[in-house]
């Protein structure tokens, strides 16, 4: 069996469309969703990531405005931003780039965007809301997982998934919102003891460790479809995975490359994110949103 790699950046590409149709429909009413990033001090790869966001927003016809702060930015003044932002009638969706100085809380600055603009889906609100389904912006990385499933076809109700990692950005919302999806899952961690024998056990195997390598061959069931989250760069400055890929497309059935699989899904649903913002606090909803909604 060779597994079928999942593209996500063609799978990216065609709910960019869906999501520029609905931001033409505002742009028909007059409005302009519109992001604005925050930007303290300057991490090259923050740096990177922002201008990637910057770029994705105007492909979808999305205004997006990026506020570059030195890292000697005192966290009320930052704080004091975002609450000025949060009462900004023509800006939609609120990002601050992370990491932040090691002087600036992250909690507080999530915690002061106001939930209807918190399009990364960090605030206390949205985390907490996806328990009961009903939170207002999911997490981008965890989204875009959700969405290749979709695309593909994969039925979660009544599969075992296994997550492997269990930070607050991707394993814990991840495992919640595949959950509402009648899946059965399990999380794994740093502690967890023989991750092999849960692994193993997996229909679906998410992996977001941070670890290359971590999942090789004998670790998956034949036919598994494994969706690598991890992000890593080799001392060759290569990146790669959480995932021996070469070896487990071997043995899955499904798997994302890295670079190609969810990283181009994660700026997507950002994008989703912020027009939907605008949807929100302006009342206009196409039939593309709504179908997007379903």
């Amino acid at each position: 069996m060779t597994a079928k790699i999942i593209d996500g950046i063609a799978i990216a590409r065609q709910v960019r469309i869906g999501i520029a149709a609905r931001a033409a429909v505002l742009k028909s009413h007059a409005v302009l969703p519109a992001l604005t990033v925050l930007l303290v001090g300057n991490n090259p790869a923050s740096a990177l990531y922002v201008r990637n966001k910057v770029r994705a927003c105007a492909e979808v016809g999305i205004r997006s405005e990026v506020v570059r702060l030195p890292s000697s930015e005192s966290e009320e003044s930052l704080l004091a931003r975002i609450r000025a932002l949060n009462e900004a009638a023509d800006v939609h969706g609120i990002l601050v780039q992370l990491p932040l100085p090691p002087h600036i809380s992250p909690r507080r600055v999530l915690e002061t965007i106001s939930v209807k603009k918190d399009v990364d889906g960090f605030h206390l609100y949205n985390v907490g809301g996806l328990v009961i389904g009903q939170t207002v912006f999911p997490p981008c990385t965890p989204y875009g997982v959700q969405k290749i499933l979709e695309y593909e076809g994969i039925d979660l109700e009544g599969k075992n998934v296994t997550v492997v990692g269990a930070s607050n950005i991707v394993g814990k919302p991840l495992a919640l919102m595949l959950m509402q999806r009648e899946a059965t899952v399990a999380i794994c961690h740093a502690k967890t003891r023989d991750l092999a024998q849960y692994t193993i056990l997996a229909d679906i195997l998410v992996v977001a460790a941070g670890q290359p390598k971590l999942i090789v061959a004998p670790m998956i069931r034949t036919g598994a479809v494994v969706i690598d989250v991890g992000i890593n760069f080799l001392p060759n400055g290569k990146l790669t995975g959480d995932v021996d890929f070469e070896g487990v497309k071997e043995k899955a059935s499904y798997i994302t490359p890295v670079p190609g699989g969810v990283g181009p899904m994660t700026v997507t649903m950002l994008l989703e994110n912020t027009v939907a913002a605008a949807e929100r606090a302006t009342g206009f909803r196409s039939a593309a949103a709504e179908l997007a909604a379903f």
